[in-house]
């Protein structure tokens, strides 16, 4: 049998923009919790959050803003980016994800790469100096008419720049008919939002995702879920990404169920008290927040038992991982969503009545009205079931291509529809598919393909090893050896290659112990919560060459 699945439902796409299904939304669910800031006590009803949406459209319109211009965002979570990402979808507005890590040079790219009309950016933080870069693109960037300050900065404002309050107060300019007939005029089919992949080397793409993409996405997680309006979802990770602002608000707003934000930036006793205060039922984050949120000193003291569900992406979920978040954190269904921004993102998905081993050794099947295969990455050819190939998707969740690179939309996606994920997979013989590492992570040591994972499972059951990403360095010999890049779980020792050389010997092949260990505090990581492999590679070897 090949490796092809597909997954035809019963329930049909939404053929409606985003705007439109909110309002819907809003209309069932007026007076229910739609988005509460746990640090700040903000909260707001589907009616309070129409409103504050409405009103930004409006401001916009007052602005001029047309359907199709770019419009970016360059703020941690807040409220104020789940106001912007509905109010730009209904005025047909591109919203333009903008990474809150991004420096300068990134984000001038960026402004200039898609045509930037107006860049809404959040007060400068100990991190990041928003507003000074900010003014710096205003000022270097033509197409950059208008920047908008979601806070006030303290500094005089100069011609074309605004407070978000006076943006929001320009909708007094604007009758509430107009906006309805810029919402009725637009089409599902355009395009919504632009989020730049972070590739590896080169500059970022602007993956171009249409309200038909996202909209149906989110909605379709929501369902194999089992949310409704009841469910209240603690959302720690970044909106800048698809899981964000699809996983997660498109998700959650395409239910009536609420939207919690802990803080502006990952903390694992703030995402754990959210849980408690709000009764959470569902907690999303990458492997890397649940084993810090398991790892806290007093994880026992929070009351986490009103969750029942919630998403893990991003990276593979270790197996002790997973027992302890389906067993101490109440998440018996949780699930495991696989893909990438240019699918919108989530092409496979684990259901809630999948084994822990299926939730651990696959990234689940094929999401409904989507086909995934997997071919071999030389040939093109679809491969026989439990064959490594490279994973392919196709249907409505596949980007339209990247924005003004048509070159470079064609080497993802070819003449039949199909984009290239650059993932090594294999399919079992029940349609699950496992992601075994990127083409590029894949070690080939002495001829032999060794894929981290494996070993990266393996490792996990030493009792000292908290988190482990394994690599491939230069070997004169092999052409690359492994290594063991290393979190240690408070109070252990130290870990030597020796040490690790003796608890893998006669448990896995000799080929596949790691020769080097780098034990370190923390991975590199994107904002979205991916392990930079690349990042660790490139440590390794310098510090190799200096003899370190």
């Amino acid at each position: 049998m090949l490796s092809y699945t597909d997954a035809p439902s019963d329930q049909p796409l939404l053929e409606c923009t985003i705007g439109v299904d909110f309002e819907r939304n809003v209309a069932l669910f007026g007076d229910r919790d739609a988005l509460i800031e746990a640090a700040t006590g903000r909260k707001w009803t589907y009616t309070d959050l129409n409103a504050e949406v409405d009103a930004l459209a409006r401001g916009l319109l007052s602005l001029g803003v047309r359907r199709g211009d770019r419009i970016g965002i360059w703020s941690p979570n807040c409220a104020e980016w789940t106001i912007v990402q509905y109010a730009t979808a209904k005025v047909g507005a591109i919203l333009v994800n903008v990474n809150p890590a991004f420096r300068y040079g990134e984000l001038e790219y960026v402004v200039r790469q898609c045509g930037m009309r107006m860049l809404i950016t959040a007060p400068s933080d100990k991190n990041s100096d928003y507003a000074a870069m900010a003014r710096t693109a205003h000022q270097d960037c033509e197409d950059l008419a208008e920047l908008v300050f979601i806070e006030p900065d303290g500094h005089a404002r100069r011609p074309g720049e605004f407070s978000y309050a006076e943006v929001a107060a320009g909708s007094a300019d604007v009758a509430p008919a107009e906006l309805a007939a810029r919402l009725a005029g637009l089409e599902a089919t355009d395009p919504i939002n632009l989020q730049y992949t972070s590739g590896t080397t080169g500059f970022p793409k602007g993956a171009t995702l249409t309200h038909r993409n996202i909209l149906n996405n989110g909605f379709f997680i929501g369902e194999l879920l089992d949310y409704t309006e009841q469910d209240r979802v603690v959302l720690a990770v970044p909106f800048y990404h698809c899981f964000g602002m699809v996983i997660g608000n498109l998700n959650i707003y395409s239910h009536g169920a609420a939207a919690i934000l802990p803080g502006r930036s990952f903390s694992p006793a703030a995402v754990l008290q959210a849980v408690q205060d709000h009764r959470g039922t569902s907690l999303y984050g990458v492997p890397t927040m649940f084993v810090a949120e398991l790892a806290l000193a007093d994880f026992a003291d929070y009351d986490l038992s009103t969750l029942r569900t919630g998403v893990m992406a991003g990276s593979t979920c270790p197996v002790e991982v997973m027992k302890r978040v389906i067993g101490e954190m109440h998440m018996k269904d949780v699930a495991i969503c696989y893909g990438m921004t240019e699918t919108a993102p989530v092409s496979t998905m684990t259901r809630s009545d999948d084994g822990i081993d299926r939730r651990t050794s696959t990234v689940g099947r094929t999401m409904p009205h989507l086909e995934n295969k997997i071919v071999d990455p030389d040939t093109g050819l679809t491969v026989e079931r439990g064959v490594i190939g490279e994973l392919c998707t196709r249907g409505y969740s596949v980007i339209s291509g990247y924005w003004n690179e048509p070159e470079k939309t064609a080497e993802a996606i070819d003449g039949d529809g199909w984009i290239h994920t650059g993932d090594l997979a294999v399919m079992d013989e029940a349609g699950y598919i496992s992601v075994e590492g990127r083409i590029k992570d894949m070690v080939i040591r002495g001829g032999e393909n060794i894929y981290p994972r494996e070993i990266e499972e393996f490792l996990y059951l030493h009792p000292s090893i908290q988190d482990v990403q394994v690599i491939g360095v230069p070997d004169e010999k092999y052409g690359e050896e492994l290594m063991a890049c290393i979190i240690l779980k408070p109070g252990a020792e130290m870990i030597s290659a020796d040490d690790l050389a003796d608890f893998c010997r006669g448990r896995l092949a000799h080929f596949k112990v790691p020769r080097f260990t780098d034990v370190r505090e923390s991975f590199p990581m994107t904002v979205s919560g991916k392990i930079r492999k690349i990042d660790m590679r490139d440590e390794a070897i310098a510090r190799m060459r200096l003899g370190a």
